[in-house]
C-alpha cells in the first residue's frame, strides 16, 4: 500500500511545504557524488547525521536539525518528498506558514530523540526527514480521518489503485511502525528508524491536540465531515481512446 496523492488541495501555496520539498532534494544532490566513495560518504555523515552517542556526549546538537534534510538514496528521498507533498500542503493551510515550519521541525527533533533513547551509545548515523514527515502525518490523522488518499496497491499481479479513508492508511501504517519499534527496540532496525517513525507520529498527534481541541474536537470533525474545509478535487475516471470494434453477425 502505497499513498500516491490526497483529494483535498490546500486552499493557498504551501511555500513551506514547497521549500522543504527543495530544500531536501537540492541537499541531496549536494553530496549525491559521495555515494560512489564511501570514505568520503561516511565522513560527511559523521559529521552531519544524528549519532546518538554523540549526542549523548554533549555534542553535535545541531545534528537534530540538520540529519532531516539527509538522506540514504534516492528511493529514501523519493518516498519521503512523496509523503510531504501529499499531506504536507493541508497542514499549513490549517498552521500557517511559520506555524507548520515550526511543527516540522519539532516533530524530527522529537522523532530523533526517540530513536537516541534506547540506544543512546550507539554510533550508527541516523539520516532522513521520515520522524517529521510522520509527524505530519499523525497530525492529519488527528484533523482530517476521513479525507481520501489514493493508494496503489500491489499485491504480486494485481495492481490497483483506491482510495481510502486517511485513517485508514495512516493507521494502518503507524500499526506497522509500532510493532517494529517493539521488534527492533534498542537495535538499528535493520537500517530504519523505526522508532523514530513511531515518536514523531506520535509527536505530531500531541502537538496538534491542542489545536484540535481549541477548533471544537469531535465538533470539528462533524462540521468539515472529517477532512479539510474545502471542496475535494474531483479525480477523473481514466478512459481509453481505443473504439470499440462490435462483432458482425
Amino acid at each position: 500500500m502505497f499513498p500516491i496523492r490526497d483529494h483535498n488541495p490546500s486552499n493557498g501555496t504551501p511555500f513551506v511545504t514547497y521549500a522543504l520539498i527543495a530544500l531536501n532534494i537540492l541537499v541531496f544532490l549536494g553530496y549525491a557524488g559521495t555515494f560512489t566513495d564511501e570514505a568520503r560518504l561516511v565522513a560527511f555523515f559523521d559529521q552531519w547525521a544524528l549519532i546518538p552517542a554523540r549526542l549523548t556526549a554533549g555534542e553535535g546538537y545541531a545534528t537534530l536539525i540538520t540529519s532531516m534534510f539527509l538522506h540514504g538514496g534516492l528511493l529514501h528521498i523519493a518516498g519521503n518528498m512523496l509523503f510531504l507533498w501529499i499531506f504536507g500542503d493541508n497542514l499549513e493551510d490549517a498552521f500557517g506558514h511559520i506555524g507548520f515550519l515550526a511543527f516540522y521541525l519539532a516533530c524530527g527533533v522529537l522523532a530523533g530523540l526517540a530513536q537516541v533513547w534506547p540506544a543512546p551509545e550507539s554510533t550508527v548515523p541516523m539520516v532522513g526527514a521520515s520522524g517529521a514527515i510522520a509527524g505530519v502525518m499523525g497530525a492529519y490523522l488527528l484533523l482530517y480521518p476521513r479525507a481520501r488518499v489514493d493508494i496503489l496497491v500491489i499485491l504480486i499481479v494485481f495492481i490497483r489503485i483506491i482510495a481510502l479513508p486517511a485513517w485508514v492508511m495512516l493507521g494502518f501504517w503507524f500499526a506497522i511502525q509500532l510493532v517494529n519499534s517493539y521488534t527492533s527496540f534498542g537495535l538499528d532496525g535493520g537500517g530504519v528508524a523505526h522508532l523514530a517513525h513511531s515518536g514523531g507520529f506520535a509527536a505530531g498527534l500531541l502537538l496538534t491536540l491542542p489545536y484540535w481541541l481549541r477548533a471544537g474536537g469531535p465538533g470539528f470533525w462533524r462540521r468539515n465531515h472529517g477532512a479539510p474545509p474545502h471542496a475535494p478535487t474531483p479525480i477523473p475516471r481514466r478512459t481509453t481512446s481505443i473504439p470499440t470494434v462490435r462483432r458482425r453477425r
